[in-house]
């Protein structure tokens, strides 16, 4: 799923107009298991200089970057983040973990062949999903315009829960954020 997909379901789940520092948690916890891709990435390309290929067809499957995968993105290490929010009755913990455990769940059956070891540490079995929401030869022509049509959905949602200004601002922010590279890279590849 696309990272600005995971914050508006992050937020639809757990944020709250009325409590800053939990939809602050529940934004925070949709990005994180996909903030390392972004960072290793980022460096990878603008500080050394690697070519996209090499980034993504051999440095995203080296055993370097999947060791931090398997930290960011373990569906126990979410559940239990989640679990112990609920337990001790800290919202913004909870908002934090089930946002990044609805990350992790979210993505588990929306990767054929570059899923993460979510089943760390019992296992670093990696999940190969028939269907990819960015791979067209795998579905992600069927795939990707559902999720983007959950995300509006869930962005008109939040617009009738969040009044202010600012916050609606972020919300269409985020509506677009999810609409752009996908009506982007359909133009790319259609022409």
């Amino acid at each position: 799923m696309n990272t600005p997909a995971h914050l508006i379901i992050g937020a639809a789940a757990f944020a709250r107009p009325d409590a800053w520092r939990v939809t602050a948690a529940a934004l925070a916890g949709a990005l994180v298991p996909d903030l390392s891709l972004w960072l290793l990435s980022a460096h990878a390309l603008y500080v050394q200089g690697i070519a996209p290929r090499v980034v993504f067809d051999q440095l995203y499957f080296s055993e370097s970057w999947q060791a931090v995968f398997r930290i960011d993105n373990a569906i126990l290490l979410w559940g239990l983040l989640f679990g112990a929010g609920a337990w001790l009755r800290r919202d913004a913990l909870t908002a934090f973990g089930g946002a990044g455990l609805l990350h992790v769940l979210t993505d588990l059956p929306l990767h054929h062949d570059d899923g993460r070891p979510h089943f760390w540490p019992f296992s670093d079995h990696v999940v190969r999903s028939p269907v990819s929401y960015w791979d067209d030869a795998h579905h992600a022509a069927l795939v990707g315009p559902v999720e983007g049509v959950l995300a509006l959905a869930l962005c008109v949602l939040l617009w009738r829960r969040f009044r202010g200004a600012g916050a609606r601002a972020l919300i269409a922010l985020a509506a677009l954020a999810e609409m752009l590279p996908t009506l982007f890279w359909r133009l790319v590849f259609s022409a």
